[in-house]
């Protein structure tokens, strides 16, 4: 297995392959669209829109949370979780700013 160099790339890259990385299963897409569409933070209700077992949508959670997409809290034995619309926006940005129609990359 090759050695990461992470360090050879821009600060920018990193940041967007980190960003890209946590969008890289269908299901944190899937969940991310569902606190999206509620617009407001969401607790187990997750588990029951997607065809995944809890344990799994939490390990999906905990992703999306370490990008720093999503936000949550714990209340007890219930915890909630909204979009960090900020740093979709900075996602957003990214992508923008990096790459151009035709190609062309500005990073």
């Amino acid at each position: 297995m090759g050695t990461q160099k992470k360090e050879v790339f821009s600060a920018t890259d990193n940041e967007l392959a980190e960003l890209a990385k946590a969008l890289g299963h269908p299901a944190r897409v899937a969940i991310l669209k569902e606190l999206a569409r509620r617009n407001v933070c969401v607790c187990g209700e997750i588990v029951d829109v997607l065809p995944l077992a809890q344990s799994t949508v939490s390990q999906h959670l905990k992703e999306l949370k370490a990008a720093g997409l999503i936000t949550g809290t714990v209340e007890g034995v219930k915890s909630c979780y909204c979009i960090n619309w900020d740093a979709l926006a900075r996602l957003r940005n990214l992508l923008d700013t990096c790459c151009t129609p035709g190609g062309d990359c500005a990073c």
